[in-house]
């Protein structure tokens, strides 16, 4: 399996980006994607998450009502909808996948565990 990241760039304060991650090889073999953040000297973070099946994404609290993930399972690629943007948000943003399997986990899950399957990042740079 592999992902593509694209869409990060500069932005300001409040303004709005589309990340997208295509999937390509055995994308059969995934069952759910995703998007972590991580920010110099800063930990990994789960950002939220999909299925390809469902319609019911997990998303942290730091991007609910503010990020929207969503899918196009004809392009096997997924996109995340970012608004509002803030300073904080600054960081590498990183698009990951599932094996089949349960697909709807938690975000403390997701959080500790992360995916099996990881892109190269895109970075998302916010200026104050």
């Amino acid at each position: 399996v592999q992902l593509q990241a694209s869409g990060g760039g500069l932005v300001q304060a409040g303004g709005s980006l589309r990340l997208s991650c295509a999937a390509s090889g055995r994308t059969a073999g995934t069952s759910v994607l995703g998007w972590f953040r991580q920010a110099p000297g800063k930990e990994r973070e789960f950002v939220a998450a999909i299925s390809w099946t469902d319609d019911s994404p997990t998303y942290a609290d730091s991007a609910k009502g503010r990020f929207t993930i969503s899918r196009d399972n004809a392009k096997n690629t997924v996109y995340l909808q970012m608004n509002s943007l803030k300073y904080e948000d600054t960081a590498v943003y990183y698009c990951a996948a599932d094996p089949p399997g349960p697909t709807k986990k938690s975000t403390t899950y997701y959080q500790y565990h992360g995916m099996v399957y990881w892109g190269m990042g895109t970075q998302v740079t916010v200026s104050s």
